[in-house]
């Protein structure tokens, strides 16, 4: 060919394709998809459908992670929770993205940090050595619930204010979110903040369908309705939870989440045990 022929142009490269996010469940330590294979769309983005065998996996989960996380030291449980507050603060630009305004983002931060604080503490305040007749310790001690069930509230600030006075205190929870893609992208916070499996497991979905589940399961100790707006599912709910003799929190009116939630969060969630002990001898 001769030197002064043209080349021909090279084709152009194929536009490249995003890679389209699928919000999945939180079960376990692990991002699954749902069982049943379902998904629903939220704001266009692709989101796991929850199944009743979904929820009852997660229960599994957060049952075998309860006794370990509960036997951990409450400073041990305070690191970690500081931990996610460092992770959520890190990971900014996704929630920003998300659509969660910088004060939630910061509220959020600031929630964290305070039941971080408190894991050393609740301890002293609400458990005491009580006078009694006779030669005898009598010590009462605050232990956890157990697994906890919560419909969450649909913002950042929200879920971590139902969740963190859960764990903090050593009780595990099975959480069906209303906020699907704040709530997964809060998952991918704990997945790298050093909180075992199965201590928090994330459920998407459609809590009418999943909630009567966790309501009624033998496996769940207490049931958290804070994210609930319907009146009849809460009725329906509470109905359900007391086959089993569960703990319901269900909160009257709507919840300010900006406001000092004080002790009673990680109380409602506490069990007090009594201890007596001959001494002088």
């Amino acid at each position: 060919m001769p030197k002064s022929a043209t080349k021909a142009p090279k084709a152009a490269a194929p536009a490249r394709l995003s890679v389209r996010k699928t919000y999945k469940l939180y079960v376990g330590g692990a991002f699954p998809r749902s069982e049943s294979g379902r998904t629903y769309l939220v704001d266009g983005d692709n989101v796991a459908l929850a199944s009743r065998k979904d929820a009852r996996d997660a229960v599994v989960a957060a049952r075998k992670a309860q006794p370990k996380w509960a036997s951990a030291t409450a400073y041990n449980r305070g690191q970690v929770v500081y931990r996610i507050a460092e992770m959520v603060e890190a990971r900014r630009a996704e929630f920003a993205a998300l659509g969660v305004a910088a004060d939630e983002v910061d509220a959020a931060i600031d929630r964290l940090i305070w039941y971080a604080g408190w894991s050393d503490k609740i301890a002293q305040v609400v458990g005491n050595a009580n006078p009694v007749a006779g030669p005898f310790f009598n010590l009462s001690s605050p232990e956890p619930t157990g697994v906890v069930g919560v419909v969450a509230p649909a913002s950042l600030l929200g879920l971590v204010s139902v969740v963190a006075p859960a764990i903090v205190t050593g009780n595990t929870v099975v959480v069906l979110a209303a906020g699907p893609q704040v709530a997964i992208t809060f998952a991918e916070v704990l997945a790298t903040s050093d909180v075992p499996g199965g201590v928090v497991n994330i459920l998407t979905g459609r809590a009418p369908e999943t909630a009567p589940w966790l309501a009624s399961h033998d496996d769940v100790n207490a049931l958290d309705l804070t994210g609930v707006t319907d009146p009849e599912l809460a009725a329906e709910l509470e109905r359900s939870a007391s086959g089993t003799l569960k703990r319901v929190l269900r909160p009257r009116g709507e919840v300010d989440f900006r406001d000092d939630p004080g002790l009673r969060p990680m109380t409602a969630l506490l069990e007090t045990k009594t201890v007596w002990h001959p001494k002088g001898f």
